[in-house]
């Protein structure tokens, strides 16, 4: 294993923004329920989940961008100073598809969000509560907008084999957020430290992305002018089929902490939200190896280069769930010696509910890797299971928080992968067999 091309600019400038999550995260978790009440605590956790309904305003187009963007750019590269030259029909249509993205994601913005904004004001004045929470949650809702637009944009420039200058970005994102969420706990502000950040991570994005890619962006505005491409009929075959496997990925994993806030009460939601955050960061930092190959398989896709892109993917996701399963065991040992000394990991669930959530994560980073391999040929085998699985969770979840004790919240979770893991895994291998 060559150690040098392992760890290139893509997996150094990914490992330390991961990083820096994994010493950012632990710290605000600690951090939250200190300068939280019980109650905001499940505000918050409640805010973040009803802001995941953002992800009917994506619908999959992000991971379509980064796609597409890096199909063109396999016949491309970018000079020292970000603008980027190669071939010129591969550029025209790189920078009509910027052009269509735009236009896609405004409009998506303008339907979707002022919709979250209505659901989640039902839902969370559906309780008497002192906590002061609606104006706190119409700043985040518009500050979504804007991580909405940043995001979209950033997968676009990500395609173009940019893994570490956006991860770069990414990071420098994650500080501020981070430092203002600091200073805003601290100092009192509850609630207003969640939307206020992310206002000012979005706004630093903003700077960031307008920074580095501003000469990019307008050489790709200036190329469009004058220049069509029917994207729209290129993509739709597959943006439905995106848009069911991800808006399925709403119910099958933001669900939980609305439905404990609703069945259960605020003090159990800051629970589930604050373990699901817990398993989220180890899977982020352990889903680091395939994010840093993604544009490249695309390219490789591209170039029909299938002996490369079959090394790469099996090399990095092993290395993956690798990690996963070491950052489990690691916390899990931190959590069974500091359990006497940290009364804040009374925040947490039960042992056997967060070993649950742990183990439904495992599942689906192998079922993400699987499905990051067969999308890199423009394709989207996994309606039907997505499907299942959101249908299934969702019920499963529903009934057992109307009819069953809190400790068997996330049973439906870890069941629905007995059935989808094998599913995915058939599915990959035949996927393999037709296509290298």
């Amino acid at each position: 294993m060559n150690l040098k091309s392992l760890f290139n600019k893509d997996f150094r400038h990914t490992a330390i923004n991961q990083i820096w999550r994994l010493f950012s995260g632990p710290l605000l978790l600690v951090l939250l329920p200190l300068y939280l009440t019980p109650e905001a605590q499940g505000y918050w956790y409640t805010f973040v989940s009803l802001a995941a309904l953002a992800i009917f305003a994506d619908m999959g187009f992000s991971a379509i961008l980064l796609l597409f963007s890096a199909h063109e750019f396999a016949h491309l590269n970018f000079r020292s100073d970000k603008t980027i030259t190669g071939d010129e029909y591969h550029l025209i249509r790189l920078a009509t598809l910027l052009r269509f993205s735009a236009k896609w994601s405004s409009l998506m913005a303008l339907i979707v969000f002022p919709i979250v904004l209505i659901i989640g004001y039902t839902i969370l004045n559906a309780r008497d509560t002192t906590t002061d929470w609606k104006l706190a949650w119409l700043i985040y809702g518009a500050a979504s907008v804007f991580v909405f637009i940043n995001s979209m944009v950033l997968s676009f420039i990500e395609g173009c084999n940019s893994v570490g200058d956006v991860q770069k970005i990414r990071f420098h994102i994650s500080v501020v957020t981070f430092i203002t969420t600091l200073i805003l706990l601290v100092t009192g502000a509850s609630l207003y430290a969640l939307s206020l950040s992310l206002l000012a991570g979005a706004l630093a994005g903003t700077a960031l992305i307008t920074f580095h890619y501003n000469r990019m962006l307008y050489q790709l505005y200036q190329k469009a002018t004058g220049e069509s491409h029917p994207w729209m009929r290129e993509i739709m075959p597959l943006i439905w089929r995106f848009a069911i496997s991800w808006i399925s990925g709403y119910f099958i994993f933001s669900i939980f902490t609305p439905l404990a806030f609703h069945y259960y009460g605020t003090i159990d939601a800051g629970k589930v939200g604050l373990s699901i955050a817990v398993c989220l960061a180890i899977f982020s930092i352990a889903n680091i190896w395939i994010t840093i190959i993604t544009p490249r398989m695309n390219i490789y896709v591209a170039q029909k280069e299938y002996v490369k892109l079959n090394s790469d993917f099996n090399k990095h996701a092993l290395l993956a769930i690798m990690t996963y399963i070491l950052g489990i065991t690691a916390l899990y040992i931190a959590l069974s010696f500091f359990q006497d000394y940290l009364p804040i990991l009374d925040r947490l669930l039960p042992t056997a509910s967060f070993l649950i959530i742990a183990l439904a994560y495992l599942a689906q980073l192998t079922i993400n890797s699987m499905a990051v391999y067969m999308r890199a040929q423009k394709k989207e085998p996994l309606v039907a299971v997505s499907v299942f699985n959101g249908i299934y969770v969702s019920i499963t979840t529903a009934l057992i928080a109307i009819y069953l004790p809190f400790e068997y919240f996330f049973l439906g979770f870890l069941s629905a992968y007995l059935i989808v893991l094998p599913w995915v895994y058939y599915l990959f291998i035949r996927h393999k067999e037709t296509h290298s």
